[in-house]
């Protein structure tokens, strides 16, 4: 059986949904550039080689339609190579990786692409059309319920309250300022060039620009700003847009490679994906997911919570991010230590590539050997994937 080697990973800046700098850009066009780049630095690698690219976006339509893995592995590696769209939602990312290492694993190739793209500035959350099954809709109301009232029910039930929520996203927003400001993210980004056409007093005008930072961090937010906040999504709720995760738009990708490609190139790995589990939790509390799929991950790989030194746990939201530290008696310092989502954003399909790769880095730079990347899912599920560093510098 053939090992699975995450060789190489780059990701886009993370912009704001809307009003970020990458909001007029299609997400097949983030990805293609990632992909590019990706590849330059295995320059002895023809792309043609490349068994599939696998593609998770949690939206596939519209922009993001047509089967978008496949549009984006004919433009960024040649049209001899396949491309496939996988989605379990805010998973998506993680789970294309998953997929490339198991299918290396199994003997089915030795060269992968895997990652997520996402553009939420031009798809909405639930898609153009919002079109439930009545059956669905009857018999499981739960499994449509908005993720903010998901979030809601969290606090409620484990008692998260207004207070802890807006602490977690202030230490969020103070980490991830802090990993800014030291270089933390630079060498994982790639820049990217967006050409904006507009108009100015009745005028068609052009510019282009350059995009090379995450743009969601509020360094200058505070307890006190974040306590000002409105509920967002019910009546006398705790769950605000400033301890939520931002809409956000980026790509992230990495190259997966069996023994074979790492010995015939003499190629660097720096991890490998030693375990990934999903699993299923009730829709109403869908934030809760990795408390059940972390225990799983861990079994697969043999390990323990106390074996993990540094885990990205997608900060959804602030009150299931708190009870999942919570109920699994996670270490809070080896957790989100250059932030989380509701700094630097979540683009849903893109979240569990990009999140590898910052946990890859982030493992690396301090020398450790475990490292976790988990998730929950809409609908009601919670992923986690543990990789086993190969690289220290």
């Amino acid at each position: 059986m053939q090992n699975a080697y995450v060789i190489q990973g780059f990701r886009t800046p993370v912009t704001k949904a809307g009003k970020g700098g990458l909001r007029g850009m299609r997400s097949d066009d983030l990805a293609v550039n990632v992909i590019e780049y990706l590849m330059s630095h295995v320059p002895d690698i023809d792309p043609a080689l490349v068994d599939d690219c696998i593609v998770g976006c949690a939206n596939p339509e519209g922009e993001q339609g047509l089967q978008i893995g496949r549009l984006i592995s004919m433009r960024a590696l040649g049209e001899s190579v396949p491309g496939m769209t996988v989605n379990r939602y805010c998973a998506s990312g993680l789970e294309a990786i998953a997929i490339a290492s198991a299918k290396i694993r199994a003997g089915f190739g030795h060269i992968y692409i895997a990652g997520g793209t996402e553009s939420m500035s031009m798809i909405p959350m639930t898609g153009y059309k919002f079109a439930p099954n009545y059956e669905t809709a009857k018999d499981h109301p739960d499994s449509i319920i908005g993720m903010g009232l998901t979030a809601e029910a969290v606090a409620k039930k484990y008692g998260i309250s207004r207070h802890q929520q807006d602490e977690f996203a202030l230490r969020s927003h103070q980490l991830a300022a802090k990993a800014q400001e030291y270089g933390s993210f630079s060498n994982e980004i790639v820049p990217i060039e967006v050409e904006e056409v507009y108009i100015e007093n009745d005028e068609r005008k052009n510019r282009k620009y350059t995009v090379s930072e995450d743009d969601g961090i509020r360094r200058d937010t505070s307890l006190e700003a974040l306590g000002s906040l409105k509920p967002a999504f019910a009546i006398g709720g705790s769950v605000t847009a400033g301890n939520s995760s931002q809409m956000s738009d980026g790509a992230a990708f990495v190259l997966v490679v069996s023994d074979e490609i790492v010995n015939k190139y003499n190629l660097k790995p720096f991890a490998k994906l030693i375990a990934c589990s999903v699993a299923g939790v009730d829709p109403l509390y869908m934030g809760m997911g990795p408390v059940a799929a972390i225990p799983k991950a861990l079994k697969m790989a043999n390990l323990s919570m106390s074996d993990i030194q540094v885990t990205e746990l997608n900060e959804a939201f602030a009150s299931q991010a708190c009870a999942v530290i919570n109920e699994l008696n996670m270490d809070i310092r080896t957790v989100n230590v250059n932030g989380g989502a509701i700094a630097l954003g979540h683009p849903l399909g893109c979240t569990g590539a990009k999140l590898s790769i910052q946990v890859i880095n982030e493992a690396i730079r301090r020398g450790e050997k475990y490292a976790m990347v988990s998730a929950c899912v809409g609908g009601g599920q919670g992923i986690a994937g543990i990789y086993e560093i190969l690289y220290h510098k």
